[in-house]
């Protein structure tokens, strides 16, 4: 049982590991590398026919083996794409971190280790595979038994919880594009409150299928280029949509006292989160940025953001739609007042795509990466700036600088806003 008597206190919470698969590499070291290099993910599609299909283009993950992360061949066969990558990228950050809650060596009480293991869609290839069996043979008799645990959003949570022996609090967060950094932010608070001392936390997607082509592209939501490397185009006058990719990424957080005491290599504290709703419309960006600027304020007030101290970088929602990139600006300028002309800012996305609810993670990483490197990645082929979209965001190559606090931001379809707030250390 928990003190009771430690509840709610706040506690400090670090990041101890990191995991990712990416369409710019299925580790953290070449993720980075391809950051500050500006290599673009975004490709063809080779993996199906989509010749029929009006967008041809996405962040898909090659060169990927899930036997080189220790995963089962029988998991492999059994599971959806989004579950594997989640499992990869937990693998990569618990190793990563050192954390162990085995019964007899662990480091870590399993009951204090939770996962907050969360997904946008779930198992839509699984859905999409499963559709078409019904409608070819409606008896059902050849619908996969493990069809139920294998789409459910909370199939990877409950498998990484089962793989890692996590018997804390096991959570799967479904807020649209904002998924992945909510996750992050709750299991802070988690932490925070303590309630937990670790938690393994993150997002998974794999929806660059031809149903989710279909229904984005449909929505008017993607870019229709037909060069995938200026295709992602986050605050360009020449956007004109963004362009899906499949991914997932891990962090783990872990209380400070407790990574202490085990000698647990640190790479930044997580030091606010703010959450609103646009309560606006089911797709559109609230039009005077108000609620997503207050998402911000809130994790920067938490963060204790000093504008005479500070030299802050922003890792963007930027996803190259035409709404978005204009509103998020607006916010920027809400939320910092004069300080906004003095932000660093990129959206990644450029490189690797929108990873839907696996993003926010992996830009989390990025916002660690850059916090640590002293190094604002950029936010390539930003060659026509638009001017509603005015302020420093990195164009085209990356820049040194010497940062002391991250921002995150994530903004969904239904009006989830999530914001986290990093602090080098």
């Amino acid at each position: 049982m928990p003190n009771l008597n430690l509840l709610n206190m706040d506690k400090r919470v670090v990041i101890t590991g990191m995991g990712v698969v990416s369409c710019i590499g299925n580790d953290v070291k070449s993720f980075w590398d391809s950051l500050v290099n500006g290599r673009c993910g975004i490709d063809f599609i080779s993996e199906f026919p989509t010749d029929r299909l009006e967008v041809k283009i996405g962040g898909k993950i090659r060169n990927f083996d899930p036997e080189s992360y220790g995963i089962a061949k029988p998991f492999i066969r059994k599971q959806d794409p989004f579950t594997i990558y989640a499992m990869a990228a937990a693998i990569q950050a618990m190793d990563d971190s050192g954390l162990d809650a085995s019964e007899d060596n662990g480091n870590i009480s399993p009951d204090r280790l939770a996962t907050y293991m969360s997904s946008g869609m779930g198992g839509f290839q699984s859905i999409y595979q499963e559709c078409v069996k019904m409608n070819e043979d409606d008896s059902g008799q050849w619908i996969s038994p493990n069809f139920v645990p294998t789409m459910i959003p909370n199939a990877a949570a409950g498998q990484i919880a089962m793989h890692f022996n996590a018997q804390g609090p096991s959570i799967c967060i479904t807020a649209a594009c904002a998924t992945s950094t909510h996750s992050i932010g709750e299991a802070y608070r988690l932490i925070r409150h303590s309630y937990a001392d670790a938690a393994i936390a993150g997002g998974s997607e794999a929806c660059t299928i031809p149903i989710g082509l279909a229904s984005f592209a449909n929505s008017r939501a993607l870019s229709r280029s037909d060069n995938p490397k200026y295709a992602s185009l986050p605050f360009n006058a020449n956007r004109g949509g963004f362009v899906m990719a499949d991914g997932a990424a891990v962090l783990i957080l872990e209380e400070y006292e407790h990574a202490i005491r085990r000698g647990a290599d640190i790479y930044a504290e997580i030091v606010g989160y703010g959450s609103t709703c646009d309560a606006f419309h089911i797709t559109a960006p609230r039009p005077d940025a108000s609620t997503q600027a207050r998402c911000i304020s809130q994790a920067m007030a938490e963060a204790g953001f000093d504008p005479g101290k500070d030299s802050v970088y922003i890792n963007a929602h930027g996803t190259g739609t035409r709404l978005n990139d204009s509103t998020e600006t607006l916010a920027f300028k809400k939320a910092f007042g004069d300080f906004a002309g003095k932000l660093h800012i990129s959206s990644t996305k450029s490189m690797h795509g929108h990873m839907l609810g696996g993003t926010g993670a992996a830009e989390a990483i990025a916002t660690v990466l850059a916090l640590r490197n002293g190094t604002v990645p950029p936010t390539i082929n930003l060659d026509v700036p638009d001017p509603e979209c005015d302020l420093d965001y990195t164009p085209c190559t990356a820049k040194k600088a010497e940062l002391t606090l991250g921002l995150s931001d994530s903004f969904g379809f239904g009006g989830h806003n999530a914001c986290i707030a990093i602090r080098k250390i």
